[in-house]
């Protein structure tokens, strides 16, 4: 039976996880991780789209995987600051819609 999760679920369920593994790292080491994890969806993407052949001895971990490292890194960081992802995301959606609203007409 599949349940329903809330964003603040993974919130919170993530702070649990690394409050039980030795805590948050520092803001800067944590915004290292996520740059990190974005050259590896970077190189997953050429992979896929074919720009750039995979080497032989590179396991591919797949787009999926990576999307989801940057948004762990990214709730590690969201958490640090105490940001409501969920708060944050409505206010960008409005900001998009007031913003974009006509752009693509």
């Amino acid at each position: 039976m599949s349940e329903k999760k809330r964003l603040s679920d993974f919130q919170k369920k993530i702070d649990d996880w690394i409050q039980n593994h030795g805590g948050y790292w520092s803001p800067l080491s944590m915004l290292a991780a996520i740059v990190e994890e974005l050259g590896e969806l970077a190189r997953e993407i050429n992979y896929s789209e074919g720009y750039k052949p995979k080497k032989a001895n590179v396991k591919k971990k797949g787009i999926e995987e990576e999307i989801t490292d940057i948004f762990f890194a990214l709730v590690c960081l969201a958490n640090y600051y105490n940001v409501d992802l969920k708060k944050g995301l409505i206010n960008t959606l409005k900001k998009y819609k007031k913003r974009e609203n006509n752009r693509f007409i």
